[in-house]
């Protein structure tokens, strides 16, 4: 069975993006250090990097590692949009859940209108080798919990004080177990989590 991978970046206080959405002060370090922790990260996982940066990103050919599939809500999505990109990751099948974008946005985007939860059920039943990324938001993360098989939390040495939360839902504690960590000079950490 393929899993559902819940892999993004987070503040100390564990938001995603500022209250209006943006997410551009996650500082990056110095430009060595910056450099050194994006080549990592892209070499790990190119598919994550959008089509249209994957060549300046040194990945333009690099094959999907990790993810076939990517699945977001509309926060995250809209930055694509708003530039006029409505196949941000063309490289991957594209799930977008809202119920106020339009169906025929793009015919390499599906629109999911209601329900993510069964749309992420069938997604991983699919015979696959590679899994599923939740690319974001967290109230679409806190939709989906109960089918988040594991974490890759980008931790950001940076306290926003408000935003938006990592995962935003019902009262659920879930555990997961660290499967392992990598500290960048940069101060971000990667910890992967696994469902216990």
């Amino acid at each position: 069975m393929r899993k559902l991978v819940y892999y993004i970046g987070v503040s100390l206080d564990g938001r995603i993006a500022g209250p209006g959405g943006e997410y551009d002060f996650f500082p990056q370090g110095g430009e060595q250090q910056a450099t050194a922790y994006s080549t990592w990260m892209n070499a790990l996982y190119p598919e994550t990097i959008p089509t249209a940066y994957r060549a300046a990103a040194g990945v333009a050919d690099a094959p999907n590692r990790r993810f076939d599939t990517v699945v977001m809500g509309l926060g995250s999505y809209r930055p694509a949009l708003d530039n006029g990109v409505t196949s941000p990751y063309a490289h991957l099948r594209q799930y977008v859940v809202s119920s106020t974008l339009k169906p025929n946005t793009d015919p390499a985007v599906t629109v999911v209108p209601n329900d993510p939860l069964s749309v992420a059920r069938q997604l991983k039943i699919e015979v696959g080798a590679l899994d599923i990324w939740l690319c974001g938001g967290g109230q679409l993360a806190g939709a989906l919990l109960p089918e988040i098989d594991e974490l890759l939390i980008k931790t950001y040495p940076v306290i926003t004080g408000a935003g938006i939360s990592v995962v935003d839902g019902a009262f659920d504690p879930t555990a997961f177990d660290v499967a392992e960590r990598t500290a960048f000079p940069n101060g971000v950490t990667l910890t992967r989590l696994t469902r216990r």
